[in-house]
């Protein structure tokens, strides 16, 4: 699952460095997300959209599933945390070093990676709780964001407000003492009620060893999420849509929900599709039985998540400034950027997975 994110986030990536037509209108933050725009730009960004709540997702469950494994190894909770308290640090470092210095050089842009990161500090608490209180906490973390969106990207940056931004529902703020500038684009909270759920996930799938029945429970579930989408999407409120109401009832305009910050139509979208396709997971390898193929790219891919991520944006982003192209080709120049960085990104993980394999007790096992 996570190998299929990975390959479907290169595609939006790949149109950020190579396409000049970008669409980016999925949030109402966003001057002009309700005028029209090109139907074809808006689905190949959209394609992209399940990327990052599966991501956090996933992290929650991968993280339920290392700490079962842990204490039944007799790891004490001390080093557990520890762990958790590295590697978070360390995943935020990479976001505000090598990312930024990337995308957003001069100024501090937090995304995905700070919101895992901060995530995973958050759950050294969090993981102690019981699964039922976690399951009310997570919406209710959801639902605060949504009381407290203001639709005002450019905000003074008082303190209350800064807090405000990077916790619950980000924005762009200006220092009055530097020119340096601060874009929360992941507030902290909103995505760790994805990881959460995620986390609780896990707690149930350490127990679970029957696939056939658990892509039953998955495909139900994902239904339900849908449902939820639907109605909330179709009652066209402010609240659920973070103020990014349809303008008609086109496809496009249902598709059309705020990612920033993420919405509960947007959750109940992303998490919805997301448990579909691991439904249809489970039920393969409950048909198949066999064997996995460790050389398969998906798989590659999702194993090899936090060096595939720092490698990709360097790749496309340089190959983009080197040829000239640089937000200035089109889709196809994107799809073709695409398939060359999955080319040239499979033996280099391959390579780093065997390496992280041969020295799993060194830094690399945070990363």
């Amino acid at each position: 699952m996570r190998g299929i994110v990975m390959i479907l986030m290169v595609t939006d990536h790949a149109s950020e460095a190579f396409n000049a037509d970008r669409l980016v209108v999925d949030s109402a933050f966003f001057p002009g997300w309700d005028q029209p725009f090109d139907t074809l730009q808006f689905l190949f960004r959209w394609l992209s959209h399940l990327c990052a709540p599966v991501f956090v997702f996933l992290a929650g469950s991968s993280l339920a599933l290392s700490i079962s494994r842990r204490v039944e190894s007799r790891v004490s909770a001390w080093r557990i945390d520890r762990d958790l308290i590295i590697r978070g640090l360390v995943i935020i470092g990479v976001e505000v070093t090598f990312i930024d210095w990337m995308w957003f050089p001069g100024g501090l842009l937090l995304q995905v990676m700070f919101a895992i990161g901060s995530s995973f500090l958050l759950m050294i608490g969090l993981r102690r709780l019981p699964s039922v209180l976690l399951i009310v906490l997570a919406p209710a973390l959801l639902l605060l964001g949504e009381y407290t969106f203001t639709g005002e990207f450019g905000q003074l940056s008082t303190p209350r407000r800064l807090l405000q931004g990077v916790l619950l529902d980000g924005g762009y703020f200006v220092f009055e003492f530097t020119d340096k500038a601060l874009m929360v684009a992941y507030p902290t909270l909103p995505w760790c009620a994805i990881m959460i759920l995620g986390f609780v996930f896990g707690r149930w799938l350490v127990d679970r060893e029957d696939h056939r029945a658990t892509a039953k429970k998955l495909f139900g579930l994902g239904a339900l999420s849908l449902t939820l989408f639907a109605v909330v999407r179709g009652l066209n409120g402010s609240l659920g849509n973070l103020g990014l109401t349809r303008v008609d009832d086109s496809l496009v305009r249902w598709l059309q929900v705020s990612k920033y910050p993420p919405s509960l139509t947007f959750i109940a979208l992303e998490l919805g599709i997301m448990l579909l396709i691991l439904a249809a997971l489970f039920r393969i390898d409950h048909v198949r039985k066999a064997e996995v193929n460790r050389f398969n790219p998906v798989l590659v891919f999702g194993q090899t998540a936090f060096f595939f991520y720092v490698a990709h944006i360097f790749l496309l982003e340089t190959a983009a400034q080197q040829m000239g192209l640089y937000m200035a080709g089109t889709l196809r120049e994107a799809t073709i950027a695409v398939l060359v960085a999955l080319v040239v990104l499979y033996p280099a993980c391959l390579l780093y997975r065997r390496v992280k394999s041969k020295y799993s007790r060194s830094l690399l096992r945070y990363f």
